[in-house]
């Protein structure tokens, strides 16, 4: 489907991303920033960043591509539910898990997972992520929010990108962090050398955690990072930054042959509930592998 909208007057300035989704209410923002990176919604015939500052007379062009045949197949995965209602899933994804198909990883996902055991999922993320509204790393293990159905997943991404929804990670840094607690505050970008990485970068999006030490051990600090901004390998990236990769992290660390993957657990998430308002908050305890492994250091001792 295409489709071409002209600016009028009382939309000027406005940036083209949130035009857009005032627009095509049934898309999440994020699905509309990748459609204007691709080229599918252009301003003037050009192809513009998601920021433009669209002006009266614009002529905006926007293609939809139907949607691809359904290749994600329901499989039965091992995972928890945690709390599940009509609007939406909080699960616990276990360390190694994939979260959705990608060229690397077809099946075996977390989403094939869900299909097997949901029988309604949002579509707003497209055939290979139903109901996805935020991802977890594969080797990062917790909870994580999935939508049911297009509206919970439209409420609960804005509320994600208005830093609603509270999210707080336990991370065993390697050596012994100083500081108390901070701010780290930086932009993150993908690596120039290596695309698998993220890099801090002034060419990149802002990144925000803070932190908060929890244990100091002689070895190792066991920290609690609460995401202000959602980047992908955030808590990784920041924590190398910060001099202390995380414990078996073989991308910005160095793996460890005791661990199947670094020691980074989501174990808090609370936010309202998009249609009733309740606020609802969910904790887990530490998984047996992270937990096995703190109880083999010895604390940290002046």
């Amino acid at each position: 489907m295409k489709k071409k909208i002209k600016v009028t007057q009382e939309n000027s300035g406005k940036r083209l991303d949130r035009f857009l989704c005032e627009l095509f209410t049934d898309f999440s923002r994020s699905h509309i920033q990748n459609l204007i990176e691709k080229g599918q919604a252009t301003c003037n015939g050009a192809v513009v960043k998601t920021g433009y500052k669209i002006k009266d007379g614009d002529e905006i062009a926007i293609e939809i591509l139907p949607p691809e045949p359904l290749q994600a197949q329901p499989q039965q995965i091992d995972f928890d539910i945690v709390y599940q209602d009509d609007d939406l899933i909080v699960v616990n994804k276990p360390q190694g898990l994939v979260v959705h198909p990608c060229q690397s990883k077809k099946d075996g996902t977390l989403v094939n997972g869900l299909l097997a055991k949901i029988s309604n999922l949002s579509g707003i993320n497209g055939i290979l992520r139903p109901g996805i509204v935020h991802r977890l790393d594969k080797d990062t293990a917790g909870l994580m929010l999935v939508a049911k159905n297009d509206f919970a997943h439209n409420a609960l991404a804005q509320m994600i990108k208005d830093k609603e929804v509270k999210r707080k990670y336990l991370a065993l840094l390697d050596g012994v962090v100083w500081d108390d607690s901070g701010k780290i505050q930086t932009f993150l970008a993908r690596d120039k050398k290596d695309r698998k990485k993220y890099a801090v970068s002034q060419q990149g999006k802002e990144a925000i955690s803070l932190f908060e030490v929890k244990h100091r051990y002689q070895t190792a600090t066991l920290v609690e990072f609460c995401l202000i901004t959602g980047r992908t390998h955030q808590i990784r990236v920041h924590s190398a930054y910060m001099g202390h990769p995380v414990v078996g992290d073989k991308v910005y660390g160095k793996a460890d042959k005791s661990l199947n993957g670094q020691l980074l657990f989501s174990y808090s998430l609370e936010f309202k509930h998009p249609k009733t308002g309740k606020v609802l908050k969910f904790e887990l305890p530490l998984p047996d592998y992270f937990e096995n492994y703190i109880k083999k250091l010895k604390d940290y001792q002046l």
